[in-house]
């Protein structure tokens, strides 16, 4: 094995980014976390910056700095979702005051600074909440475009379009401006889609095994998957509900997990109807050319025995 890919964890904890914290964080040998940075999304930027810093606790690891981003999207107004996530974006375990430090630098300028410093093609960006931190580091310094290796995204949907309005995800819908930028950048993307999330459900067996492990950090995931599961249950009349964000890392990890193929994705940013829909040439019918790589199928027991056996190391 080759050392491991260097990556920001660009985030808006959110139960299932902090399942996706959790698997990085367990997982040295193949992702090394250089930073994570937050970004309202989930809840509002200070909530988001919050939880960040409690989930490593959780995982302990109080050594990963974490940077505060932007805090409203680039030119709409703020959309959260605490009717999801709860009033706190984690709700679900007995929460606590962090004690780990801030780093002082904002996001979008950590982004920048590692991505001149790090070798040109090394620095993979995963991004689980909305683009805006990416869009705003590549307006304020285009020259980091063509160093960044990939940007692994969570976000849209084709034949399962939206889950915040019945065209759009959330996380594109937050601020589609920022995402447009970012499909239009020439940046090599993989995009994760609902298609995708939605196989990897919280079977009760599933968490069970993940709560039996008995730790401190498996019994709080377990707990906040509890919590987060109750929504998409009443929703979607399944046993358990989609784990979207961990599935970016988990690409990264074991790929072979997942299947897909190269199309052409655009961002709706103007119409009130379809604001924030992913247009996935999924068919090839337009003779746009390709600028992502979208993810629709995952073999998803294998998705969850990797993070139970990552989140077990922590």
């Amino acid at each position: 094995m080759g050392s491991p890919r260097k990556i920001i964890i660009d985030t808006d904890p959110g139960q299932d980014d902090a399942a996706a914290l959790m698997l990085a964080l367990g997982s040295p040998e193949e992702v090394e976390v250089l930073g994570i940075t937050t970004v309202a999304g989930n809840v509002p930027l200070a909530l988001t910056t919050k939880n960040a810093r409690i989930v490593c606790e959780f995982a302990n690891r109080p050594d990963v700095k974490i940077y505060a981003g932007s805090d409203r999207p680039l030119k709409r107004k703020p959309v959260s979702a605490e009717h999801v996530h709860g009033a706190t974006g984690l709700n679900g375990p007995e929460l606590f005051e962090p004690t780990m430090p801030l780093q002082p630098e904002h996001g979008v300028d950590f982004i920048i600074d590692t991505l001149r410093r790090e070798p040109a093609g090394t620095v993979t960006l995963c991004t689980l909440g909305p683009l805006t931190n990416v869009a705003a580091a590549l307006i304020k310094a285009p020259d980091i475009g063509p160093r960044i290796k990939e940007i692994v995204i969570m976000g849209g949907g084709y034949f399962e379009a939206g889950n915040i309005t019945p065209a759009a995800e959330f996380n594109i819908y937050v601020d589609p401006e920022a995402a447009d930028m970012v499909f239009q950048s020439g940046i090599r993307l993989v995009l994760i889609t609902l298609d995708l999330t939605h196989k990897v459900l919280t079977l009760k067996h599933r968490v069970e095994k993940i709560r039996a492990l008995g730790t401190r950090p498996a019994v709080a995931l377990a707990e906040m998957l509890d919590f987060f599961e109750r929504f998409d249950i009443e929703k979607y009349g399944s046993d358990g509900g989609p784990l979207h964000d961990p599935t970016t890392i988990a690409y990264l990890i074991k790929p072979e997990l997942f299947a897909g193929r190269e199309c052409n994705v655009e961002i709706e940013t103007s119409s009130e109807l379809t604001l924030g829909a992913t247009v996935i040439d999924w068919w090839k019918v337009t003779n746009r050319p390709t600028n992502a790589l979208v993810l629709k199928d995952v073999d998803a027991q294998g998705f969850f025995d990797l993070l139970t056996e990552r989140v077990a190391r922590l």
